[in-house]
């Protein structure tokens, strides 16, 4: 008898069952798709040593005029700049407030650090908000080094009272001190880390989720999202439907970013914003979602932009190019994307395109389409001036016209999704290999744990199991590696060697792929597997003798279980030569193939293997 030839389309398929896709790869993780030929993604490592705070769920990468290679990350605890793996705290300080005399009581007793902090005026501080003493002298057993730091809350007792635990041990308990010059910083409060949705009638805005789900009134809790753009070599940046910061590069990695509205000559800078970023041709400043001048309240639909050249000039004038624009479709501005020809900003419902026009109204806007939506802020992007996004049904693609995009996992990723937590969902490229990855939630998980691939050099579609909350392409800046923020609170280097990083020693990424069922014929007889002849590279693998296993599955019919189960090891012994056929022996109307890896160091790339496999007769 002949072989068989185990050549299956490129890309996963999960849009019909596992017998009807015949001919093409159901499943898979930790895999893409080269040349038609499918391998296993890259490793990872850890950048930072030490853990930040709390979630980041932005990245963004730029290069200052002094060639600091800087990372913006903004998390709902903390915002650091990263560089050379050391993280940088600029979180802005919301208020600086002198404290009465001997504010500190060491209420938490003998042999305790936890102390009571009274402040003159309220303190606005909450549970887990940051806040940093100076000035202050020892009392009852706690040094100046135990209480001159940055501490959290821990408890607040009165609107002028807060307890925070110094890291001390008090001598005797319920000792008042700390002199009479001290200061208390108060870091900007912490967000939240899930959105927080109240069920019923009219809660959120109209068609923010699919019919049948969950709605929620979204104002207030909503989990923090930052934006950020690099102004020069400085960096704008702000919290979703806050206010807007600056960070001054000459001021150094060690200073803290401060309010917009604060800097000199600042004349009314939007006070509120869903988002900021930077029209990097014309070199406005641009807030999607501001208040308009002379209200404190935000316009969801209106778009601000500064004087050209200016972060701080925002009134209009007749000597400046400072203005705004009202759009006339939506109910709110969900997100905004840059590309070198416009900015695409995406309503709950529509599409516009804001093109720079020149004097005298500045910026222009179109209206590109009506009825489509976008899942959430951070699953646009945009990728050598082609546009990609996750809608809430489907994903798009602009090039001048939208269309939706072929996809042969659409049905599997949709119908999986948490969609009460789409504002965590977030786009990302990895320009190298011509992809753009969605994260997202599933359906039974509140945080980021599965990936969606489309490959728009060869059009293919793949998936995943993957914790990142942030993701920034090296292409974006002058990094070595792609780079993602991850839930366990590290920032890891992505395509780098070949295993997860995220323990010592690194452990194996185990990468695996599946095809459909398939048969011989029309599937009316049995076919007896006798062995595998494997056409596989192990081509850039660290370990000396690299292995994968193949899987044989065998089914009597189609609903019916997985009856056998049959593996062989393919090992390399040097380059390109490995064992030459692999002995197995199933039975059964149809069959499923497999390959794997369970090893550190390894490396590989499937080719087209043949299988002995002939008629044995029917049932």
């Amino acid at each position: 008898m002949p072989f068989t030839k185990l050549q299956f389309k490129p890309g996963i398929n999960r849009e019909g069952t596992r017998y009807s896709n015949e001919g093409a790869w159901f499943d898979g993780n930790y895999i893409r798709f080269k040349y038609g030929y499918v391998e296993r993604i890259g490793g990872w490592r850890k950048v930072n040593s030490t853990a930040f705070d709390g979630t980041i769920r932005k990245l963004h990468n730029f290069v200052t005029l002094s060639s600091l290679n800087l990372l913006f990350m903004g998390g709902n605890e903390k915002v650091y700049l990263e560089e050379s793996g050391t993280l940088n705290d600029i979180t802005p300080i919301r208020s600086t407030v002198s404290l009465p005399s001997n504010p500190i009581n060491t209420t938490g007793g003998a042999g305790s650090g936890v102390v009571t902090v009274t402040t003159s005026t309220a303190h606005g501080a909450a549970i887990g908000d940051f806040v940093t003493f100076a000035s202050l002298t020892a009392v009852d057993g706690l040094t100046t080094d135990n209480l001159n730091k940055e501490h959290v809350v821990v408890s607040v007792p009165t609107t002028t009272t807060f307890t925070v635990n110094t890291g001390g041990s008090a001598t005797s308990g319920g000792v008042a001190g700390g002199g009479s010059s001290g200061t208390a910083a108060f870091q900007l409060s912490i967000g939240l880390d899930s959105t927080v949705l109240g069920p019923g009638w009219g809660a959120g805005t109209w068609g923010r989720f699919t019919w049948s789900s969950s709605a929620g009134s979204l104002a207030g809790q909503t989990l923090r999202l930052w934006f950020a753009d690099d102004f020069g070599e400085d960096l704008i940046f702000n919290v979703a439907d806050g206010q807007l910061f600056y960070w001054d590069a000459t001021n150094g990695v060690g200073t803290r970013a401060i309010n917009l509205a604060d800097k000199d000559g600042a004349n009314e800078v939007p006070s509120v914003a869903r988002k900021v970023l930077v029209s990097e041709v014309d070199r406005h400043v641009l807030c999607f979602g501001a208040n308009p001048i002379g209200s404190a309240d935000q316009d969801p639909l209106l778009i601000r932009w500064s004087s050209q050249e200016s972060a701080v000039d925002w009134f209009p004038s007749s000597t400046n190019t400072a203005g705004d624009l009202r759009l006339s479709q939506g109910s709110e501005i969900i997100t905004a994307v840059r590309t070198s020809r416009q900015i695409l900003v995406w309503t709950d419902h529509s599409l516009h395109s804001v093109q720079f026009s020149g004097a005298p109204y500045t910026f222009g806007t179109a209206l590109l389409a009506d009825n489509i939506r976008i899942a959430g802020p951070n699953t646009a992007i945009s990728v050598n001036d082609i546009v990609f996004w996750m809608g809430q049904e489907n994903f798009y693609v602009y090039d001048g016209r939208i269309q939706p995009l072929p996809c042969s996992v659409r049905d599997y990723v949709f119908s999986d999704l948490n969609t009460q937590q789409s504002f965590k969902f977030h786009a990302g490229s990895l320009s190298s290999q011509s992809e753009v990855w969605w994260f997202y939630c599933s359906a039974s998980s509140n945080e980021i744990d599965r990936y969606v691939i489309y490959n728009y050099g060869e059009q293919t579609w793949y998936y995943g199991t993957l914790a990142r909350t942030a993701w920034n392409d090296r292409a974006a800046g002058q990094r070595s590696f792609p780079q993602a923020a991850s839930t366990d609170s590290f920032l890891y280097d992505h395509e780098y060697l070949l295993d997860d990083g995220s323990q010592s020693p690194a452990i194996a990424i185990p990468a695996f792929v599946q095809s459909a069922d398939f048969d011989i014929g029309d599937g009316d007889k049995f076919m007896l597997i006798r062995r595998i002849l494997p056409d596989i590279t192990f081509n850039g693998s660290s370990d000396s003798t690299p292995a994968v296993t193949f899987t044989m599955q065998s089914r009597d019919f189609n609903g019916k279980a997985v009856n056998e189960t049959v593996t062989g090891s393919v090992e390399e012994t040097s380059t390109d030569i490995y064992t030459n056929q692999i002995f197995l022996r199933a039975r059964g109307r149809s069959m499923n193939f497999k390959v794997s890896n369970s090893d550190t160091g390894v490396n590989w790339r499937l080719g087209v293997s043949r299988l002995d496999a002939r008629p044995d007769g029917g049932r």
